[in-house]
Formats: C-alpha cells, sequence, structure tokens
C-alpha cells in the first residue's frame, strides 16, 4: 500500500531529529538541511543511513544528494554549475526543485535546496515505487 506524504513526512521528522538533534517542531517540509537544521556534510550520509533503516530502501551514493557533480571541471566553472553540470543534477536528482538556482547557479547555495520536502519527495517516490 503506498504511503501517503503525511506518513513520510512523520518517519523523515523523527529521521532528522534523530540524526541532527533538532526539535520536532523545527522539522517542516520547508526547513532547510543546512540552513535551518545544521546539518553539516557529515550529517548527510548518517541521514542516508537512517532513512535506508526508517524505510527498508536502499539509496545509491549520489541519488538523494550529489556528491561527484561538485568535484568535476566539466560540470563547474567559477564557483557555478555550467549547463551540463545543470543537465546532471536535473537527470539524477529529479525530486530536487532547481527552478530558482537556474537563474543563479552558484554551488555555495545549492546547499539550501535541499529542504525536508526534497526528503519526502525522494522517499514517497522510492517507497511508492517498488
Amino acid at each position: 500500500m503506498p504511503m501517503t506524504e503525511q506518513e513520510v513526512l512523520e518517519k523523515v521528522r523523527e529521521t532528522l531529529v534523530e540524526a541532527l538533534g533538532v526539535d520536532d517542531d523545527e522539522v517542516t517540509p520547508e526547513a532547510t538541511l543546512t540552513g535551518d537544521l545544521g546539518a553539516e556534510s557529515i550529517d548527510f550520509l548518517d541521514i542516508v543511513f537512517r532513512l535506508e533503516k526508517a524505510f527498508n530502501i536502499k539509496i545509491p551514493r549520489g541519488e538523494l544528494f550529489p556528491d561527484n557533480v561538485l568535484n568535476n571541471p566539466e560540470f563547474v566553472q567559477d564557483g557555478k554549475l555550467t549547463d551540463e553540470g545543470l543537465k546532471q543534477l536535473k537527470e539524477r536528482m529529479p525530486h530536487l526543485d532547481l527552478s530558482g538556482f537556474e537563474q543563479d547557479p552558484d554551488v555555495n547555495k545549492l546547499a539550501e535546496l535541499f529542504s525536508v520536502q526534497t526528503i519526502i519527495n525522494y522517499v514517497r517516490d522510492k517507497v511508492n515505487s517498488n
């Protein structure tokens, strides 16, 4: 039976509260992982691990959060994603809303795109496709 958005949100909230040591009420769909919830790059591995356990899914490396896009000179030039970099990000991460980011693809702003809603979208699609 498919999971509802609310069911996914509840489990994602529990996961982020455990992983980041934040309060329940801080984990809203709009909250960004780094800006609002204080996640650091090392936390992303823990979040992926906890999501895999909570939802009984496998999250391939680089599928939920980008890993090798940002280190590739073909995809990043002068601190901005190139057209090819944006294309790669869209293909690998359809759950990520890049609409505003495309106007100014500064790699330093990329982390701001990862909100709780991004995780909900990803997990919901992953769980309901099995």
